[in-house]
């Protein structure tokens, strides 16, 4: 463990407000929920303005880019937290930036010489009109996630939460923009507004931070010192940009595999389903993950990050496991009630993939320990094993013809793989599996009379829109009932009545 690391700590930045981490989170939730319900809204709206094979072809581009922006910086974002000056950091940030321009500038010959083997790959003529767009959205992605740590680092986290807002009204509009003026619409519409949304997200952070920090950034950049970061942590781009390549393959692999054994509008089924499944999930889970990342490497050095793995752990199955439940039973109800009878099979999809999406959701904000803990190995052993299980199951669902089985093997996988890598960063955290087992086992059983009812309501053919109103409303009732009787619930209200008091 280098020196950086070891301190694993960051002077105060002078802009800096003394917070707690709960209110840091609902700072990154709260900007982020509007975006996200705002997704949420629209999504009626694009699913009658676009076709299955429309959110297929859409997918696949979405997956393309999100391969290459993974190691858009080669992984250089992720030192920025670390150094205790902030002068290093800067440079660090430089580092990042020159990446991104390297990376993205060798995409352009990749996607000119190999865009004909790639449509025949994915077997989606549609996705050939569309490779030119990728260059683009690789720079601004990498650019953004540079600047996303550094404002992870000065712990300004309003600003990336006014970048989501523009970004979410952007795409949707966008969206529905070009969704109306195409006749009939394609594709064009979906994929220009993720690219208009992220860069507008880009330029929004980007313009805050240099509004802030630019007489920081320009006085402390250098080329020696940019180097020397280079050198420092060679380990990110070395090993765990490997790692992370292939955590990105393994979540794109359906739609580049759905799309190889079927036809991209399953693609576009399994699109909508696992992306409305995961949205209220990342949010949240994205927030807690940011800012978890930045607690974590000051807790390893004060000795508390047991207290704080385990806090963050429950917090997430309090979350988390209800809902999930609810949807787990009722999802294709729900697809059919908001989305029409003719996105019925996503809803299927969800259904099928949900335990394994909140498996991941408590699981996916802990990975970071690894990083802390500097087992930057297990990383790329974990990834390596996630990758091929997904390839086998998706490939075996594929070549004896069904797209749920599938799905089904693709999630069985993923429960078996999250869970196991969720356990280990319990163990690195100093966490007793007991202790985690005994948080799901209680919140299970909580939700037992709910999932009843429901599941008798299903059996009586109850009308569709009434059983999920009635979903709705058990949901309502759930959260209600935790904010009113949960002891750790209440002590988050009472640090967001009194910040800084803990």
């Amino acid at each position: 463990m280098d020196e950086n690391t070891a301190k694993a700590a960051k002077k105060p930045y002078k802009k800096e407000k003394k917070a707690s981490f709960v209110s840091d989170v609902l700072t990154l939730a709260g900007g982020t929920t509007f975006a996200q319900i705002l997704t949420i809204l629209v999504a009626p709206v694009l699913t009658r303005l676009y076709g299955p094979e429309d959110f297929g072809v859409w997918a696949l581009y979405i997956s393309i880019t999100s391969i290459i922006s993974v190691i858009a910086c080669l992984r250089y974002e992720l030192s920025i937290m670390l150094p205790e000056s902030d002068e290093e950091a800067v440079n660090l940030l430089g580092l990042s930036f020159f990446a991104v321009l390297v990376i993205t500038s060798l995409t352009v010959p990749f996607v000119w010489y190999f865009k004909a083997p790639i449509v025949d790959l994915l077997n989606a003529p549609q996705i050939g009109a569309y490779l030119w767009l990728v260059p683009p959205f690789v720079f601004v992605n990498g650019v953004f996630l540079a600047l996303n740590q550094w404002n992870s680092r000065t712990k300004l986290f309003k600003r990336l939460s006014f970048a989501r807002v523009f970004s979410s009204v952007s795409t949707a509009a966008t969206q529905i923009a070009l969704g109306f003026s195409e006749h009939p619409p394609t594709a064009t519409g979906l994929i220009g507004g993720s690219l208009a949304g992220q860069s507008v997200a880009t330029f929004v952070l980007g313009g805050q931070i240099w509004r802030d920090d630019r007489k920081r950034i320009i006085k402390s950049l250098s080329w020696k010192q940019i180097y020397k970061g280079a050198i420092r942590h060679r380990k990110l781009p070395l090993i765990d940009s490997w790692s992370a390549l292939m955590n990105s393959i393994s979540w794109q692999l359906p739609a580049f595999l759905l799309s190889a054994f079927f036809a991209p509008a399953v693609v576009g089924f399994y699109s909508l389903g696992f992306r409305l499944l995961q949205l209220p999930m990342s949010f949240i889970g994205g927030s807690i993950s940011q800012v978890f990342y930045q607690r974590a490497s000051r807790a390893i050095s004060d000795g508390t990050l047991s207290i704080l793995v385990e806090n963050v752990f429950r917090m997430l199955v309090l979350i988390g496991m209800f809902p999930i439940l609810i949807l787990t039973i009722v999802g294709g109800d729900v697809f059919t009630v908001i989305f029409g009878s003719a996105w019925t099979e996503a809803g299927v999809y969800a259904q099928i993939l949900s335990l394994w999406a909140f498996i991941w959701f408590i699981s996916s904000p802990l990975t970071t320990i690894y990083l802390v803990v500097e087992e930057l190995h297990f990383g790329f052993n974990y990834n390596f094993f996630n990758l091929l299980t997904r390839f086998l199951s998706l490939t075996i669902g594929g070549m004896l013809g069904s797209a749920r089985l599938a799905l089904a093997l693709f999630s069985i996988s993923g429960i078996v793989v999250y869970g196991y890598l969720c356990l280990k960063m319990m163990y690195y955290s100093g966490v007793k599996t007991s202790r985690a087992l005994k948080i799901v086992f209680s919140n299970l059983v909580l939700f037992s009379p709910a999932g009843a009812v429901l599941v008798a309501l299903k059996t009586a053919g109850i009308n569709q829109v009434l059983l999920v109103v009635i979903s709705g409303l058990l949901i309502c009732i759930y959260y209600m009932y935790i904010l009113k009787t949960d002891k750790q619930v209440k002590e988050v209200i009472g640090e967001l009545k009194f910040p800084g008091k803990t």
